[in-house]
């Protein structure tokens, strides 16, 4: 092998086409890894119906509802800075009990 590169020879054209091949599968496996696979079922804007509710108001069905579906988005939520003072605390507990939700850790 260490010809090969004294010599300055060229690779296979077969051995070239295969390397290529072989990165191409990793990138798109890679990237596909990297994509979490519910963020389309992500969306924080979906819990507008417990708006009322986190400031002491009735818990509304739809509310709920929206929770049960972004459940496994809230520990995500609660991560996150930008939702995490919506998401966390005793007034989001207490309204993820009234839903039958488990309590949200970090």
């Amino acid at each position: 092998m260490d010809r090969w590169i004294e010599a300055d020879l060229p690779l296979p054209r077969s051995l070239l086409t295969a390397t290529a091949t072989t990165m191409l599968v990793l990138c798109v496996l890679l990237v596909a890894a990297a994509q979490p696979l519910d963020a389309a079922a992500c969306n924080p804007s979906a819990l507008s119906p417990c708006g009322g509710a986190r400031f002491g108001g009735a818990v509304k069905q739809g509310c709920c509802v929206q929770l049960k579906k972004q459940q496994p988005c809230l520990c995500r939520y609660v991560r996150d800075p930008a939702y995490s003072n919506y998401v966390d605390g005793p007034a989001a507990q207490s309204l993820t009990k009234a839903c039958g939700l488990p309590r949200i850790k970090r």
